[in-house]
């Protein structure tokens, strides 16, 4: 086997939006380092369920349901 194919696996301190953070390990900086995040699972609506709409203003929702409007069931 190779010597040296393994990058330095190592810990770092995660620091999240809401200030909290915690120990991992990982590859990413030094011992020791860092990491802050922008974005993370408390506060990203993928996470949270969001309360994302469709706002659809005649565009594509509403061209598909003018063209397939014949296809509902009864």
């Amino acid at each position: 086997m190779k010597q040296d194919t393994h990058p330095d696996y190592h810990f770092i301190t995660v620091k999240m939006t809401d200030g909290t953070t915690y120990q991992t390990r990982s590859t990413w900086g030094k011992e020791g380092a860092t990491l802050t995040l922008d974005i993370d699972p408390k506060t990203h609506p993928a996470w949270t369920g969001g309360n994302q709409q469709l706002l659809d203003r005649g565009g594509r929702v509403s061209r598909f349901n003018a063209k397939f409007a014949g296809f509902v069931k009864s």
